[in-house]
């Protein structure tokens, strides 16, 4: 399922860890903003990693759950349109 990655974070160091973890799950469309095709479990886990890398009390990171058909609704200008990662078979 796509999930958004939204946060905002004054903290330099952690702003910067908080965003190569996040590239290790999706793609960057803004600044602050990441799309990641997730599982539930790959959800999970990345709540967790979030949680131990801010300080709730000073960090804001939101999660939004996009359904497949609002995906298709969607509409990007200035970019590619969200899209699954694409995969490759060897055989």
């Amino acid at each position: 399922m796509l999930t958004l990655v939204v946060y905002d974070i004054a903290d330099n160091r952690r702003r910067t860890k908080l965003a190569k973890l996040l590239e290790g799950y999706g793609r960057r469309v803004q600044e602050s903003v990441f799309e990641c095709f997730l599982s539930l479990e790959e959800m999970k886990g990345l709540h967790e990693k979030v949680m131990r890398r801010i300080q709730a009390d000073e960090d804001n990171v939101r999660f939004y759950w996009i359904p497949p058909g609002a995906v298709a609704k969607s509409l990007a200008i200035g970019s590619e349109p969200p899209a699954p990662p694409q995969q490759a078979y060897f055989l």
